[in-house]
């Protein structure tokens, strides 16, 4: 099944994807301050052995972002970890090139990878998180049609502060009614019964 829009497509992960321009990316500060927890660049062999292993287990899945225009990588979408008993799943964007593409294209990336997740993996549910301050982050996957569920007080410690974890997920119509889902939002958390 093709997962594509009308910008943008997704490319199951190959090796020979993980060009030096790809890697740039992971050895960027700026793109892993939010990328990774321990904000540390990721070398070419631990990301191949990371992504190779999550394929083999089932329990994650790459997918390079495909500007089709010129059919050059511009990000990452993964899925995983995977819980196969609850159906359940954190979708983490990666948009390392920003180029001349023009707004929303993570946004647009976001939302292939909810349809991937959805009607490849017949997921019930996507989660992630991210620093309160990234709010370019939060934007993009509540403006693909993700809601906040929660935020863990002070969850991360960056320059001397306490940060913010902000909680977002997106649910599968074929798993969750429209009520469900509106009732998930965080700001509802304390009309719910």
């Amino acid at each position: 099944m093709k997962i594509e829009s009308d910008r943008l497509e997704l490319v199951h992960f190959k090796p020979e994807l993980l060009t030096d321009q790809v890697m740039k990316w992971f050895k960027d500060e700026r793109l892993m301050r939010y990328y990774t927890n321990s904000k540390r660049k990721i070398d070419r062999l631990e990301l191949l052995n990371s992504i190779q292993e999550g394929e083999e287990n089932g329990t994650s899945f790459t997918y390079f972002v495909r500007f089709k225009a010129t059919g050059m990588l511009i990000g990452a979408i993964k899925l995983g970890p995977i819980n196969k008993v609850h159906k359940i799943s954190d979708l983490v964007a990666l948009i390392g090139e920003t180029g001349d593409f023009g707004k929303g294209i993570g946004t647009e990336a976001i939302t292939l990878g909810s349809g991937l997740a959805f009607k490849v993996y017949d997921l019930r549910k996507l989660f992630g998180g991210m620093y309160a301050n990234n709010i370019a982050s939060i934007k993009a996957y509540t403006r693909a049609g993700w809601v906040v569920e929660g935020v863990l007080k002070g969850h991360y410690y960056e320059d001397g502060k306490n940060q913010d974890r902000i909680l977002v997920g997106c649910f599968n119509p074929k798993y969750f009614t429209e009520k469900e889902i509106n009732e998930a939002k965080y700001e509802n958390w304390y009309k719910i019964n």
